[in-house]
């Protein structure tokens, strides 16, 4: 019984860890393009963020963010960052102009949806 018990609950964690497996990028061909990024949330369960950005992505390493902040009305902001593919992540800068990098893991992407683990936060993507 207790031999049977064991296998159960290794098999449940084997469930649990593979249905949030990172997907390995090989290249950016998966990523460019146009991406609206609906939502953020800090974990998959939680509370998602409904957001009105989209992303870019270019062959030349640039990521686009395209936005508006209603509350300091300057209207639609471009801001461009550096981004690249390594060892399966994407590595996109943090701050314009700044050589601090983090890492953003495809946990999901299936058809028109892609969901990103990065540092601190999930983004829920949508190609447009």
């Amino acid at each position: 019984m207790k031999t049977i018990t064991t296998f159960l609950s290794l098999c449940a964690a084997l469930v649990a860890f593979s249905a949030n497996a990172e997907i390995k990028l090989e290249d950016n061909s998966k990523l460019l393009g146009k991406w609206v990024v609906t939502a953020e949330a800090l974990a998959l369960d939680r509370e998602k963020k409904p957001l009105h950005v989209t992303w870019e992505f270019q062959k030349d390493g640039t990521l686009v963010t395209t936005g508006e902040d209603a509350r300091s009305g300057i209207g639609e902001m471009n801001i461009p960052i550096k981004y690249s593919v390594a060892d399966g992540v994407i590595k996109k800068q943090t701050t314009p102009g700044r050589e601090k990098y983090e890492d953003c893991a495809v946990v999901e992407m299936e058809g028109n949806e892609m969901t990103l683990k990065c540092k601190f936060l999930y983004f829920f993507l949508t190609r447009k």
